[in-house]
């Protein structure tokens, strides 16, 4: 058996995922899950870098110890967040999380030195306050002159795994600081950075390798796998694993990343003012836009001390129908204090009805997320001149039943739930089309079709016929 290993490390959890060919269907097994989240020191928000080291190797030995040792592996994350390392490929400061505030005093500096519109010509990348572009703005003086290397979090991963240094592309599309028309950094954007232009690396496109791991990690782990660098942007890998075929696709997880598959970057000023992205993907690009997702979900059961089960959430939802609509994106809701709090606070500074209970704040959150999705279906669809008909759910949100046919009454398009494991199967997809144990990207999705099975919503019938498509 030839056995492959995403590492999937998302913003609260991270997965290994054993993936193999069996009678040209592709079968998947878990074999190690760990915990991520957010720790806190004097007023910031980080990443423990050095803890997410230890699980991605625990979680690799854990396929040793099962006898499953994997001939290739790679390891996708969220985007934006970095390190910086000096002259010897030590760590300059902490890894700061995408939540952290201390952007906030410099974006307006920012847009002193070059305009947003410049910015959006250039990348076509939407504004989002986390950006990389704005982050990197916010470090030290002191800290960028001494940064001689640059590494997105799964980059840096994939250092420490084989000694290695590569920037792999769909994730560093998402800094903003990378030109979508002359696919290479922008120097112009450097410049305003205040960044040295020569600390980030060889730009690498998905399915590179970059060598096997290390002596040092091999002897230790007893392995020698290769590394093939798959999109390293989790949202990047999840599009790969869509089964429908020119659907609208919706990565539904912390974020919900709702875009389309395009050959070539949309920057017209409609794209911009809508607030659209434009991504590197597998092949062409991901013309999309971030929703803040069931981050907001999250929070409200953290609130609750996690004391309702997500299932549990969703079945009071059904008896508390709440018909309230708050606006997702609004940044209030990107780290609220407390989640519950800034919802309600919402409906109370418009003199609006309230959700009062677990049941009814459940529901309006699904509903108003629901909502966006119909929103954001109406622009992608006034914007690329084209009609879609249905919409690919893929990511762990596609198993909320409730969402799922809140989907497809408000936007009345056929929605297409699953895969689950998204994120992952597009990393193994890479890895195995790298080894050629599957020929493309669209043989691959084929067998992901025949592999695991789908649900399927309608408007006006709720009751979901599953299929295997």
């Amino acid at each position: 058996m030839k056995y492959h290993l995403a590492i999937d490390i998302g913003a609260s959890s991270g997965r290994h995922i054993l993936g193999y060919m069996d009678n040209n269907r592709i079968i998947i097994e878990e074999v190690y899950r760990f915990t991520n989240e957010m720790i806190e020191k004097d007023g910031h928000k980080y990443w423990d870098i050095d803890y997410l080291f230890d699980e991605v190797k625990k979680g690799i030995k854990a396929c040793v110890t099962a006898g499953k040792v994997p001939v290739t592996l790679g390891i996708d994350t969220w985007a934006v967040d970095y390190v910086l390392l000096d002259y010897n490929q030590q760590r300059l400061q902490d890894v700061y999380a995408y939540r952290d505030l201390r952007v906030d005093i410099y974006i307006p500096e920012y847009f002193k030195v070059i305009e947003f519109d410049r910015i959006f010509e250039l990348t076509g990348i939407q504004y989002q306050k986390f950006n990389t572009i704005y982050q990197l703005k916010s470090d030290d003086k002191e800290v960028k002159e001494k940064a001689n290397h640059f590494l997105m979090i799964p980059d840096y991963l994939h250092y420490r795994l084989s000694n290695q240094m590569v920037n792999e592309y769909t994730n560093l599309t998402s800094t903003q600081l990378f030109n979508i028309k002359e696919n290479e950094l922008s120097t112009e954007l450097l410049d305003a950075s205040k960044v040295n232009h020569s600390m980030f690396e060889r730009i690498v496109k998905p399915g590179t390798s970059i060598g096997n791991l290390s002596d040092e990690i091999a002897n230790e782990l007893g392995l020698k796998s290769e590394i093939i660098v798959p999109p390293t942007h989790d949202t990047a890998s999840a599009f790969m694993a869509s089964v429908g075929v020119g659907s609208i696709i919706i990565s539904s997880g912390t974020w919900s990343l709702m875009g389309v598959e395009i050959n070539n970057p949309i920057l017209s000023k409609d794209a911009q003012m809508a607030n659209f992205t434009n991504e590197g993907g597998y092949e062409g690009y991901r013309f999309l836009k971030n929703i803040m997702g069931l981050w907001i979900i999250q929070e409200v059961s953290r609130m609750y001390a996690n004391r309702y089960t997500f299932d549990e959430l969703v079945n009071l939802a059904y008896k508390h129908p709440f018909e309230g609509v708050f606006d997702v994106n609004d940044e209030r809701f990107l780290n609220p204090q407390n989640m519950i709090e800034e919802i309600k606070e919402y409906f109370q500074e418009r003199n609006q009805i309230v959700p009062t209970n677990v049941g009814e704040l459940t529901y309006c959150v699904y509903n108003s997320l629901a909502y966006s999705y119909k929103k954001t279906v109406d622009e992608i669809e006034r914007i690329t001149h084209k009609s879609y008909s249905t919409i690919n759910v893929v990511g762990g949100g596609c198993r909320n039943k409730l969402l799922n046919e809140m989907i497809a009454e408000k936007t009345g398009k056929t929605v297409l739930a699953g895969p689950i494991e998204a994120t992952a199967l597009g990393n193994l997809l890479t890895q195995m089309i790298a080894k050629g144990e599957v020929k493309d990207l669209q043989e691959g999705r084929n067998i992901i079709r025949n592999s695991f099975q789908i649900l399927e919503y309608h408007k006006g019938g709720n009751d979901e016929n599953k299929k295997q498509i």
